[in-house]
């Protein structure tokens, strides 16, 4: 779901190519916000520009146009500027974390991802799969082996975000990256 939640109006004719990357996005739906609803994540800051809730198939296939599609929306929100290369890093590991850990790419499960962006400050991202979950702890305490094809995808994910944690068990991972220019709060 994409809500455009700034001072109405925010869409104009030079929206127009995010606008139809959005509603080519299957699944997903555009809508103004309406005074008085509520934004879907509990944050402090209710300027958000930008809201996506998606879900995809447990497929490896599936990252990259998924990817793709939401960093043209992320990268024309202008909601982390200069920032991009890390956060669609961050996305692909928490998505092929889902895909192939959580879920094992079994075709019954899907993935959710959802995403807000705030105008020119941060992005919020959580990645929810359908599986068991894991014991981040213990993945962290056993450090990543740099010849395994396994075990850099949480380590980059903390490198480039400026926040990673998990929650629900290991099944949902909540990644936060502010703009070097935004203030920290």
């Amino acid at each position: 779901m994409f809500r455009n939640l700034g001072d109405s109006p925010r869409l104009g004719l030079r929206d127009a190519p995010l606008l139809r990357e959005a509603f080519a996005m299957t699944g997903m739906r555009i809508l103004s916000r309406a005074s008085g609803s509520q934004p879907r994540f509990s944050e402090k800051r209710s300027s958000s520009i930008l809201e996506i809730d998606s879900w995809m198939p447990s497929a490896i296939q599936a990252i990259s146009p998924l990817v793709d599609r939401l960093m043209r929306l992320i990268e024309g929100s202008q909601c982390v500027p200069g920032e991009q290369f890390g956060v669609e890093l961050a996305l692909r590991e928490a998505l092929g974390n889902a895909v192939v850990h959580g879920n094992r790419e079994n075709p019954e499960t899907k993935v959710h991802v959802r995403c807000r962006c705030g105008p020119g400050n941060e992005i919020l991202i959580v990645v929810t799969d359908q599986g068991k979950g894991f014991d981040f702890g213990r993945v962290m305490d056993n450090g990543s082996d740099p010849t395994s094809a396994y075990g850099h995808g949480v380590p980059l994910m903390k490198a480039y975000m400026d926040d990673v944690h998990f929650e629900r068990g290991g099944s949902e991972v909540h990644m936060r990256k502010r703009s070097r220019t935004a203030p920290h709060s």
